[in-house]
């Protein structure tokens, strides 16, 4: 069919709109607004059931082909991944009208450069949250955010954090997968690109929706 006016540019284009899925992806380390700054992360199990929550997306290397985003390293989801790396990601941005469903292996980092530039590049508020003193997840006999008390409120001061930064990981995920999905009442259009290791390039095709 021959594309409407109205319709962007990528409508019919395969390489544009891998351009798009990626300019959608990148959006969200900087601008809170965009869908892409909290999309869906999702690991499996030790009884192979996926397992789905929202997380906060940190940095994208699209050269890099990794999303990197940050953990309690004694929580649930990171015994998941050490147990098994196999990962997907979700991002929705109705103004666009584009789903972008992606999947991968993850990359567990509790020590080191990456994980200690990480630590130490976040606001002491966003880091508080490592202070809790009991590992996310664990029961709880009312409710509780579990901070110690001196601490709920409030925004630590650097030298108060110190002793916390054992729990703090970085979890980088490395995407082998992109599905894209533009709707349109004209007709939608989906394609797939996959990762060749073998020529370093991604490979793209259309699906039908």
């Amino acid at each position: 069919m021959n594309k409407p006016d109205s319709f962007p540019v990528y409508y019919d284009d395969l390489a544009l709109s891998f351009e798009e899925a990626w300019g959608i992806i990148a959006a969200g380390v900087n601008n809170r607004n965009s869908p892409s700054h909290m999309p869906a992360v999702g690991t499996v199990d030790a009884f192979g059931v996926p397992q789905l929550r929202i997380m906060i997306l940190r940095d994208v290397s699209r050269d890099a082909r990794t999303l990197r985003f940050h953990t309690d390293s004694r929580s649930i989801k990171a015994e998941q991944i050490r147990q098994n790396p196999a990962t997907s990601v979700l991002i929705y941005d109705p103004a666009a009208k584009v789903q972008i469903r992606m999947s991968g292996k993850t990359h567990f980092t509790a020590t080191g450069n990456l994980a200690d530039t990480a630590w130490s590049t976040s606001t002491p508020f966003a880091r508080r949250c490592y202070m809790a003193e009991t590992a996310p997840g664990t029961p709880c006999a009312k409710p509780s955010s579990g901070l110690p008390e001196w601490i709920e409120g409030k925004q630590p001061e650097e030298e108060q954090l110190v002793d916390y930064r054992a729990n703090f990981a970085v979890v980088s995920i490395i995407i082998e997968t992109i599905e894209w999905l533009y709707l349109a009442n004209a007709g939608h259009r989906r394609a797939l690109w996959q990762w060749n290791a073998s020529q370093n390039a991604w490979a793209g095709s259309w699906l039908i929706p």
